[in-house]
């Protein structure tokens, strides 16, 4: 009897254990807090990479503790473009991502973008993503991409004071929307999720954008709607944190340097960056 009872409790103790370590692998997070309001996650994605480490790289941000800010090198008193990096540092932004694609003068952006002094480009196209910020309205909240599928965008230039509109490739219905193709490259992306958090996402590994997509819709992030910001080289994702820097660049596609990861980031036009409030 005495061993029975020994037994037994040798098992219930080995199972309570045993329950608390798995309960304690259940509850670990994927993200690393760097700051109130501001975590990095690392997910490898489901399926890998044509070439490189299948990772993707995301900066959740909380719109209440951080405000967005875009600078262009066609501003006046600006004139020259430079890496995400120096962008960065130059205006003190602890995070920095690409604004958008831009035109062959390497300045103007593919679709509208404008801040309250300065227009870079004044012509809304037909991309349904839209990031606007700086909120003339209190109801209207800090930050918001809206999709045009979804979201009312009217007197959208009187509501916000900076606009940017890209490439939509995920919709407001949380769909794949784009076209499957054979093109593989690096990404940085700018996606919203359904609390309202702002995700700034950079992928180095070689995906085609359809694929990525899916990637990103299997990973828990509950994101509601995503624009693409660059790809190939130029995408580029800036980090700092208080003990750290974290600069995440994409990879080469050409016949004279392979495809190998970029070892300095390239200097782009229009960037979007964020410092605490």
């Amino acid at each position: 009897m005495h061993d029975r009872t020994v037994y037994s409790v040798g098992l219930g103790v080995l199972l309570l254990l045993s329950a608390t370590a798995f309960a304690g692998e259940v509850k670990k997070s994927p993200w690393q807090r760097i700051n109130h309001g501001l975590e990095l996650g690392i997910f490898t994605a489901k399926t890998k990479a044509r070439l490189g480490d299948s990772k993707i790289r995301v900066l959740r941000i909380d719109p209440k503790y951080y405000s967005f800010h875009l600078v262009n090198a066609s501003a006046p008193g600006e004139g020259s473009n430079m890496s995400v990096r120096q962008w960065a540092r130059r205006y003190k932004f602890v995070a920095a991502i690409n604004a958008s694609m831009y035109q062959r003068d390497h300045s103007t952006s593919i679709s509208l973008m404008r801040s309250a002094n300065h227009t870079n480009n004044p012509s809304l196209s037909k991309h349904k993503s839209i990031l606007a910020f700086m909120g003339t309205r209190k109801d209207e909240g800090a930050v918001k991409l809206f999709d045009r599928e979804c979201d009312n965008i009217t007197g959208l230039k009187k509501r916000f004071r900076v606009l940017v509109q890209s490439i939509r490739m995920i919709s407001c219905h949380g769909k794949n929307v784009w076209k499957k193709s054979d093109e593989s490259w690096s990404t940085a992306m700018i996606a919203a999720d359904k609390q309202g958090r702002l995700l700034f996402i950079h992928v180095r590994a070689l995906y085609t954008t359809h694929d990525l997509i899916n990637n990103l819709l299997l990973l828990p992030l509950d994101i509601r709607t995503a624009m693409y910001v660059e790809g190939g080289p130029q995408a580029q994702l800036y980090i700092r944190t208080p003990s750290k820097e974290y600069t995440f660049l994409g990879r080469y596609r050409s016949a004279i340097t392979g495809k190998a990861i970029a070892k300095f980031g390239w200097p782009v036009p229009n960037v979007i960056g964020i410092r605490p409030r």
